[in-house]
Order: C-alpha cells, then structure tokens, then sequence
C-alpha cells in the first residue's frame, strides 16, 4: 500500500491534502481534471494534495463543490493519544456520513450509510447501513459494478437479490459475491436491520451510486 492511502498523518494540512487526494481518485478524476472542474491551476491542486500548501477558505470550498461534497468531509475527527490511533482509529460518535458522497439521502437510496473505515485511500471500504423498517431504493434498484462485495447482517433481517434469487440474511449471517452480478437489498420487516459492509474497488462516481463503471485510469 503506497504511502499516500492510510498512513499515520503527522499534521492537519498532511491530512487534508491526503483527505482530498483520496476523493480524488475514489471519484476517478485525474488532477489535471479536478483542476479543471475547480479551475484552480494543476500545480495548485497538486500542492494541496502533498500537503505543502494550505488551501484558502474559497480554494476549498471550491474542490470540495468539485468533487461534490461540503468541505467538512476533509476533516475527519481523529481523536487520540497519538499517531496511530488518529489515523486509524474512528469512533462511534466520529463516522462520516457516506450518503453525502453518494449525493443521495435516505428517502433516495432508501438507507443511510455511515463510513466505518478510517480512510477511503485503500483497496477496500467499510461501511455500515441502517434500513429503516419495509426500506429499500426506490428507483433502479439493481445493482452492479467490478469487485466484490462482502456483508454482516448485525441486526434484523434483510432481503438480498443476487442475480435472479432472493435470499433472506438474518442477524449473524453473511455473504460475499462478484459485484459485477446484479444485486439489490431491502428491509420487508417491521424492525430495522444493520449491515455491516466491504465494497471494492473504491469507486464512488459523483451523485452516482447505482452503477458504478469499471476502474479507468485515476491517477495524477
């Protein structure tokens, strides 16, 4: 794993330059695109991203609207005694709301969605989603994409549709599959279910989450 994923971040200008870099490319944009979609220049960009220049309040405003999100998703609260636990560590009341990333909120994609990972910088991301009681996404539920998909039913029950079947988890039960099959998930009970998740690659295209396309080249 190359340095600039999940490392111990030594400062806060380290951290948001890595913050950005990583919604950079989980987005698929080069820098040279992001500069351009921003219209800051490419070095500019590339200097925020190494942690060598500190962004004004309207240069991040601006990536941020960019990469679709509010800037406060930059600043991860990483309370801790030291390095390690900062960087790798997200507590409970600390979870960042994948929904914002998504650009779709519950009534949308028909769950919420919180980020147990602590970086979205690797080649994985962990989640956990909370389906409300008889939830499930509305419009074009079917999903698909490359990589995999691994899951923990914690609590409740929950009906996943993998390809042509449909198949009812209950709390301990899991799976795993090729993401590239078809799949869709809902709550038909009256009691919530939590999901615990692992997607990869991580991919999260601007206000697309239903179908993500096949990894193309993301880097600067």
């Amino acid at each position: 794993m190359s340095s600039d994923k999940v490392v111990a971040l030594p400062s806060a200008i380290s951290s948001l330059g890595s913050e950005v870099r990583q919604l950079r490319r989980a987005r698929q944009l080069t820098l040279k695109q992001l500069s351009e979609e921003a219209g800051i220049s490419l070095s500019h960009v590339s200097a925020i991203e190494r942690g060598v220049s500190k962004p004004s309040v309207d240069v991040l405003q601006t990536i941020a609207s960019a990469l679709s999100v509010t800037p406060d998703w930059f600043f991860a609260r990483r309370a801790g005694a030291g390095p390690m636990e900062q960087a790798f560590v997200v507590r409970a009341q600390n979870r960042r709301a994948l929904n914002t990333l998504y650009g779709q909120d519950v009534a949308e994609l028909g769950y919420t969605d919180h980020l147990l990972s602590s970086s979205i910088g690797g080649q994985f991301y962990m989640g956990m989603a909370v389906y409300a009681p008889h939830s499930e996404r509305p419009d074009d539920p079917l999903q698909k994409h490359e990589g995999e998909e691994h899951g923990l039913v914690l609590e409740g029950e929950l009906e996943m549709q993998i390809g042509d079947e449909f198949i009812t988890l209950r709390a301990g039960d899991s799976y795993s599959f090729d993401a590239r099959i078809p799949h869709h998930a809902r709550n038909r009970t009256d009691q919530v279910c939590r999901l615990i998740w692992a997607v990869s690659p991580v991919v999260i295209p601007k206000d697309v989450v239903a179908t993500q396309p096949s990894n193309r080249e993301t880097s600067s």
